[in-house]
């Protein structure tokens, strides 16, 4: 049993009830709102969330749940081998990924600063579950605030500041949004890891079926007398047109690695899925925050490129990335691909794009020793995979019977992206290295007098317990 009633009544609120009584409330405690008629003043301070509550939202972003079930085949309908290996990681969160990649990282922004909020991988995930009761309704206090704490990594003694005006915050939202008492959490997706890990994927298919990647922004640049030959041929129509650069030339494509018939635009992959679980864990942490009673607002964060910034002395105080500069190419390569690209934090949080690779061949090597490593938190760790099954024996023949990534398909992303790096000089070209949509989600206790003077009392009744609920005042 929980050790704090508010952790009791948390447990205890209906899904559904979430679901059907989630509404976003903007206004928090200590803001006042100039509205013609609706105008309010406020009489109160402002009330930042308390440590518990704060480590419970955490945990909803970050929180480590388990490991994943490889509940899928190793053999294709025809009998052919299946990849039986597509997870980028075996440690499971509170959101679905694509390939189970966990690219969304959150920063959180409250009054005491700016903090990456990390989530463990591999032995340490496993070590993490092992000193905390299995069911979260069964954590103590303790427990939260304890877990909430390891996954912090401070930015930033103080909150994310930028001017109040366009072009960094949009409309109403530089009123009300990151206020003294709020609690905000920023997602950013790293593109990098998951880029490469889904052309193995897709590299990984039958050869006939085996997609050709192009660039959809470069026209065929030939580079030896066979490719001339097909290009001019292709212009007099005795042969295929070849409008886009194929990847690596035609080579692939005389060896028979790739098929003409499967033929896969750079540009058209953009995020590659990778960028789907964000808006999963917005939403759980939308419906969390309901059932604790607080206000939830997902809006327009400051907007990037801004909000990777940092410059004190212009008045910009972002999260402090790295920007990796792009080659300058006439034409123009279209956007982003001719923009600075976000690519980490120096020692906090690193995309896999130099400098903190010495070059793509050994980004590519790395998702690999990730996956298949004895330390990578993949399928090489044998205590980490079997723990969801009943037989650790039967775990460890479904890995080792399970196909993995082709030297060959290897090479092949390592010419993709060696190729995307050396053409734009950024990696990835189509997509930023750390992506943001370009929204947040902040969270306050709310200004009760305003509701109560203006709104339907239906609308809000869980907030307006929530000091009861959590025994406050």
């Amino acid at each position: 049993m929980a050790d704090h009633p508010g952790l009791d009544e948390l447990f205890n609120y209906p899904l559904m009830s979430a679901l059907v009584e989630r509404r976003t409330r903007r206004v928090a405690r200590g803001v006042s709102i100039k509205a013609g008629p609706l105008s309010h003043e406020s009489q109160n301070a402002p009330e930042p969330l308390s440590p518990l509550e704060e480590a419970i939202l955490i945990l909803t972003a970050v929180g480590v749940t388990g490991m994943t079930m490889h509940d899928g085949p190793l053999t294709k309908v025809n009998g052919a081998p299946e990849l039986g290996t597509p997870f980028l990681n075996i440690v499971g969160r509170t959101g679905s990924s694509a390939d189970n990649c966990q690219a969304t990282h959150f920063f959180m922004i409250n009054d005491d600063g700016m903090f990456l909020l990390r989530f463990p991988q591999g032995r340490e995930a496993l070590e993490l579950l092992k000193d905390l009761p299995p069911r979260w309704a069964d954590w103590k206090e303790a427990d939260w605030l304890a877990a909430a704490e390891k996954a912090k990594v401070r930015i930033s003694d103080r909150r994310m500041d930028f001017p109040r005006e366009w072009p960094y915050y949009l409309g109403w939202n530089a009123q009300h949004s990151n206020v003294a008492g709020t609690t905000v959490f920023f997602p950013v997706v790293d593109c990098t890891w998951q880029y490469i890990n889904a052309l193995l994927i897709i590299v990984a298919e039958p050869r006939e079926k085996r997609m050709m990647f192009v660039d959809d922004w470069a026209r065929f640049k030939p580079s030896n007398l066979y490719e001339w030959m097909a290009k001019i041929g292709g212009k007099l129509g005795l042969s295929p047109d070849i409008p886009y650069h194929p990847i690596g030339g035609l080579k692939y494509l005389r060896e028979g690695f790739v098929s003409k018939d499967s033929v896969g635009p750079l540009g058209f992959g953009n995020t590659l899925r990778t960028d789907y679980g964000l808006f999963f864990y917005l939403q759980n942490l939308m419906l969390v925050g309901q059932g604790m009673g607080v206000g939830g607002w997902v809006h327009g964060s400051i907007f990037p490129p801004y909000i990777y910034q940092r410059d004190d002395a212009k008045g910009l105080h972002g999260l402090g990335f790295r920007f990796q500069e792009p080659k300058t190419l006439k034409p123009m390569a279209p956007v982003p691909a001719s923009q600075p690209n976000p690519i980490g934090i120096d020692g906090i949080l690193e995309g896999l794009t130099p400098p903190y690779v010495s070059s793509m061949d050994e980004a590519v090597d790395r998702v690999v020793a990730h996956k298949y490593g004895p330390t990578g938190g993949g399928y090489g760790e044998r205590e980490v995979f079997s723990r969801s099954y009943r037989d650790a024996a039967q775990a460890d023949a479904f890995v080792k019977e399970a196909a993995r990534f082709s030297p060959e398909g290897i090479a092949y992303v390592k010419a993709i992206c060696n190729y995307i790096y050396d053409t734009y000089g950024r990696f990835p070209a189509h997509v930023d290295a750390f992506y943001s949509p370009g929204i947040w989600l902040q969270f306050h206790h709310l200004e009760l007098e305003y509701y109560e003077k203006f709104f339907d009392p239906g609308l809000y009744t869980r907030q307006a317990a929530h000091d009861q609920l959590w025994k406050k005042g």
